[in-house]
């Protein structure tokens, strides 16, 4: 029975260690790397009668070329609620509109801008690795408390290395996530 318990608690820990790497990934999206990428607005929400809406549940984002994106709105009285967004949501754009869409021209990144992006992108890689040790420490200490109710230590021991090897498997694939943002984000 105990056994069980802690094989729960492993599974347990991989599903919220992947929910740590998806949130880096979503996150990661949301930082541009000189293209224009729709993706970018995801984040931004939208005062749409009342409610916080995401902007791409009211509009449609594409982008033409690798320098504009075209957002045209379900509602034309939403231009500009949408255009007060984007500057409230200090993406660092300015947009224009002409009646029926909103333009947006996505200059081309500095060597400092992208330097800040790549630290802005580690950021969030930290922010994934604590997320997972503390996912970590949560597990070892039930498979401690599980020790104490009458596992044996071997076994305790063996979930706590199954548990280990999980953490390092997704700290290399934050590291892989990451060192191909960083290459994204610094190709001129």
């Amino acid at each position: 029975m105990d056994a069980t318990q802690a094989k729960e608690i492993v599974q347990s820990t991989d599903s919220k260690i992947q929910k740590s790497i998806e949130h880096l990934n979503t996150t990661l999206l949301g930082i541009r790397a000189g293209k224009a990428n729709p993706a970018l607005f995801n984040q931004v929400t939208v005062d749409y009668y009342g409610s916080q809406t995401p902007l791409p549940q009211i509009s449609s984002i594409t982008s033409p070329d690798a320098r504009t994106v075209l957002i045209q709105p379900w509602e034309k009285s939403m231009i500009q609620p949408i255009e007060k967004a984007i500057m409230q949501a200090n993406l660092g754009f300015m947009p224009q509109n002409n009646g029926e869409t909103i333009r947006i021209n996505i200059p081309p990144l500095t060597e400092e801008r992208r330097k800040d992006l790549v630290k802005q992108a580690k950021h969030e890689g930290e922010n994934a690795r604590v997320s997972i040790r503390n996912a970590r420490r949560d597990a070892i200490e039930a498979i401690k408390k599980l020790q104490k109710e009458g596992l044996s230590e071997d076994l305790a021991k063996d979930f706590e290395a199954d548990i280990q090897k999980l953490v390092d498997s997704y700290n290399k694939t934050i590291d892989s996530v990451l060192d191909k943002k960083e290459k994204e984000i610094l190709a001129v």
